[in-house]
């Protein structure tokens, strides 16, 4: 097996690093040659010095959901007292007040409705871009899925449609870890690793860009990790339809996965090698949301060149029992800290 610098050099000399050599990255202990690796590779892809964030809002149109995920403290059953559906009276409320703080896109997922097909979604999307001028960056992989199942319909329809009703762009939500025997058992009625993959590529190829995500910490390997960034590769390979990664730490509090959350280091760890690994990527963002202001600030020095955003409104991972927050104020002056210059930017990473 190569030496771990070997791997870095080679890395920085362009070379793709592949399985075995990712995981010995994981296991080295030089965490400052590991983030100043992934940090040279950030600046050769991204604008010198600058840090981009964006202001919008996280909209969960819908907490029930059929999916029981065993990481998940959000979901609620159709028939739990604390179960909703928010009307597009409640969301235009929200739009309004995202509008008002210079926020220019929403961010909206929900669970896997039991009863909701493709019309409602449909509707909901064009009453949204009837009355606002807003960008629309909704609906995960599971979410399509299962919206072509209880519709009948193929994914490429659903897309389709969606698209032509409003929809800008799609979230890279319900990743996790994309290697089946853990979907397995960890969300066993969500969609397949392929599934997701497939609904990003279908994507792709009808002009929709996509994020994607690692949601790491809970039951997998490290393999799987590594295994999980090099489908990522393969796809953006294929399409090049993906805009960012953005990777985050399991937060096991009120869900039914019993462990202790990951550590800073290991968060700083798997952003660098993330951008090591993704060489066809050119941004990665930092998970402030989960890993408090402080590690997200450090994280600029280990690979992440966004900020991600503001997070008007987040309650997936407050169900969990984290609670962090920032406003834009905040994040650029945690970016100016750390000698970059921070700009607002899109979904499409243009500066705005």
């Amino acid at each position: 097996m190569l030496r771990c610098e070997v791997i870095l050099e080679r890395a920085l000399n362009g070379e793709r690093i592949y399985l075995d050599e990712a995981i010995s990255l994981f296991e080295m202990s030089d965490i400052l040659s590991l983030g100043n690796t992934a940090f040279e590779l950030a600046g050769r892809r991204c604008a010198d010095s600058v840090v981009t964030y964006i202001i919008d809002r996280n909209i969960n149109y819908s907490n029930i959901c059929i999916s029981r995920c065993r990481f998940c403290a959000f979901f609620r059953d159709k028939e739990s007292h604390d179960a909703y559906l928010l009307t597009p009276e409640d969301i235009s409320e929200k739009i309004k007040e995202t509008l008002s703080l210079g926020g220019r896109q929403i961010l909206m997922q929900g669970g896997l409705h039991p009863d909701l097909k493709i019309d409602f979604y449909e509707t909901l999307l064009r009453y949204i871009k009837t009355n606002y001028d807003i960008h629309i960056h909704a609906f995960s992989p599971p979410e399509i899925v299962h919206i072509a199942r209880v519709s009948c319909i193929s994914l490429k329809e659903v897309l389709i449609r969606l698209k032509n009703a409003g929809l800008g762009s799609i979230p890279g939500g319900g990743a996790e870890i994309l290697v089946n025997e853990i979907r397995k058992i960890t969300s066993p009625n969500k969609c397949s690793a392929d599934e997701w993959l497939m609904v990003m590529e279908t994507a792709h190829h009808l002009g929709i860009r996509t994020t994607a995500t690692m949601m790491f910490g809970h039951i997998e390997s490290v393999r799987d990790r590594v295994a999980h960034l090099i489908r990522l590769r393969e796809l953006q390979d294929r399409t090049g339809g993906f805009t960012a990664f953005i990777p985050w730490s399991f937060q096991p509090q009120n869900t039914a996965i019993v462990r202790d959350p990951s550590t800073g280091l290991d968060y700083l760890k798997t952003l660098s090698v993330s951008r090591i690994v993704l060489d066809n990527f050119d941004n990665i963002q930092a998970s402030w949301v989960t890993q408090g202001a402080k590690i997200g600030q450090i994280s600029l020095l280990f690979g992440a060149n966004d900020m991600g955003s503001t997070m008007i409104e987040e309650n997936v991972v407050r169900a969990a029992g984290i609670s962090y927050q920032m406003s834009e104020d905040d994040i650029r002056r945690l970016i100016k800290e750390m000698g970059f210059s921070p700009h607002r930017r899109n979904i499409f990473y243009e500066l705005a």
